[in-house]
């Protein structure tokens, strides 16, 4: 085909709102356009390449025994509701309801689906293990899509599930993704490592993501070359250096005035900030049965370290976490620093 017959045009500018270099790139030369927040529409090119992509997906995923199926995009949201997911999953689901009033789901992942597949199609432990696949349009309602495709709101995903008799099986399916996976990103020319990460809304005892080394990324790495230790900042365990042993002093109350931060109180105080401590409010939203709860919560930290949200909404079970307002602070008794009326993770010494 001619390059003047090409459906779309190529750009000698990129549009103002295309911030990072890919964005540009992918703009100019005519592989996307955007629709509206995070939703693009992909032109011939773009079509091209990632056609390309999903036949090393496909070709990866079969020689470790894979079998390719295709799964609704829309799903009654009781197979929702009976995970407990309709009610743990805050906004980032697209929920609506049909013609005859009934609530559905705009899918984001495909667990419930397998589950309702499996219950039907398989009698028996000896029709197992199995290994299923899809390549499918998913939404997620993500608050804040940004640098083009690297985050968008609805995308193209593959997702696998194996279904095994024990964690034996288990164990043999993950470890051959986990390679299999690393065989996909090489063939595509990516250099990425893997690191272990949050489980995040699909659960289970383990998980990996796979990285490519980027300035415009938003995650952080944890990376030891000593000892191989990769993780997500998320999920990162480390060791904290041990206070050195001193005699305890009598507990007096000392007035701190001005100090709106550690390092001020630190600084007045004539200590390293590690012997400080930090209390950061948060109004945790907790599932509980089919019902949502607003909890105050009280973390307390070491002051020269930042709270990781992530961990504390493991730590609570929290569906969502938001800064709790000075009212609420107020409410149960504790004074927040100055500092204004804007809601942010308030904290007191």
């Amino acid at each position: 085909m001619r390059l003047s017959q090409l459906f779309g045009q190529t750009l000698r500018n990129a549009p103002t709102e295309a911030e990072v270099v890919s964005h540009q790139l992918l703009m100019r030369a005519g592989f996307i356009r955007p629709l509206g927040a995070g939703i693009f529409s992909y032109l011939h090119l773009a079509k091209r390449s990632m056609q390309k992509i999903e036949s090393i997906l496909r070709d990866e995923m079969e020689k470790i025994g894979g079998q390719e199926i295709s799964m609704p995009v829309v799903h009654p949201a009781e197979v929702w509701k009976e995970t407990g997911r309709w009610y743990q999953i805050g906004s980032e689901m697209g929920r609506f309801k049909d013609k005859n009033d009934r609530d559905m789901v705009l899918a984001m992942t495909h667990e419930e689906v397998v589950a309702d597949l499996v219950r039907r199609e398989v009698q028996s432990y000896k029709q197992l293990p199995r290994l299923v696949y899809h390549i499918q349009t998913k939404w997620r309602d993500d608050p804040r899509p940004r640098a083009g495709l690297i985050r968008v709101r609805e995308f193209t995903m593959k997702d696998s599930y194996s279904l095994d008799t024990d964690w034996d099986g288990l164990d043999k399916q993950y470890r051959a993704h986990y390679q299999a996976y690393f065989n996909i990103y090489r063939r595509c020319g990516l250099n990425v490592i893997a690191v272990k990460s949050d489980t995040g809304m699909m659960g289970g005892k383990l998980a990996h993501e796979y990285m490519y080394l980027t300035p415009i990324g938003e995650d952080t790495l944890i990376l030891c070359d000593k000892c191989g230790y990769t993780a997500n900042r998320q999920v990162a365990r480390f060791q904290k250096t041990p206070a050195a042993p001193e005699e305890l002093k009598p507990i007096e109350k000392v007035k701190t005035p001005a100090c709106k931060s550690i390092e001020e109180l630190a600084n007045f105080l004539g200590l390293p900030k590690s012997k400080t401590a930090k209390a950061v409010f948060f109004v945790a939203t907790i599932p509980e049965g089919e019902e949502l709860t607003e909890k105050f919560i009280f973390a307390v930290i070491r002051g020269d370290m930042e709270l990781n949200e992530t961990k504390l909404a493991n730590a609570v079970g929290a569906r969502d976490l938001r800064p709790a307002t000075e009212d609420e602070i107020k409410a149960i008794g504790a004074v927040p620093p100055p500092g204004g009326d804007k809601p942010r993770p308030y904290k007191s010494w």
